[in-house]
């Protein structure tokens, strides 16, 4: 079992509220999107040699807006049934899933400047698994606070697997280096 580390925990009053905690990783979510300019980032996805199933660029905001608020949700949910219980295995449980949440959360939000803005689709690669990981082992954590948290992951985990395959079929199918796609684009 992983620990509770609380310089590596979000605060509890953003646990404790369902707006805050739906709201956070939307807007951060958000703000990470629009400061890669989404115009240079679709830009440069359509640039890049693609593997097979990829979707449209227009698909991306839609589905991460609804895994965000899901995840922030669940966040909620396992932390306001946990941290509240009487019984203390279901408290720490709680205490490590909000430890584990914090973490996957700057997981994922690493991601989008490793792909994009670094052109480093390895570490962005090595970020996304990690962080399919990190959320499975979450949905564990969860499962023994709140079976409900745990399995409003699912969808998430599922976009999370997708996503690996297609920052890694990415990244093969461009010979792991993007910087030549944008030599090419500014010439």
């Amino acid at each position: 079992m992983t620990s509770h580390i609380p310089s590596l925990t979000l605060p509890a009053f953003i646990f404790d509220s369902p707006a805050a905690s739906i709201l956070l990783p939307i807007s951060i979510g958000t703000a990470i999107g629009y400061s890669t300019r989404p115009q240079d980032t679709k830009k440069k996805y359509l640039s890049l040699r693609q593997p097979p199933l990829n979707p449209p660029p227009w698909v991306f905001g839609p589905v991460w807006t609804a895994l965000y608020a899901t995840m922030g949700y669940a966040a909620y949910r396992a932390w306001s049934t946990g941290a509240n219980s009487f019984n203390p295995a279901t408290r720490d449980w709680a205490l490590h899933g909000a430890t584990l949440y914090t973490l996957q959360l700057g997981l994922n939000f690493a991601w989008m400047p490793l792909f994009f803005v670094a052109e480093r689709p390895i570490e962005a690669t090595i970020d996304v698994v990690a962080l399919g990981g990190t959320t499975a082992y979450l949905a564990y954590v969860w499962s023994h606070v709140d079976g409900v948290a745990a399995w409003m992951l699912a969808p998430y985990l599922a976009w999370i697997g997708f996503a690996t395959y297609l920052c890694a079929g990415c990244g093969y199918l461009n010979g792991w280096d993007f910087s030549k796609k944008s030599r090419a684009k500014n010439a």
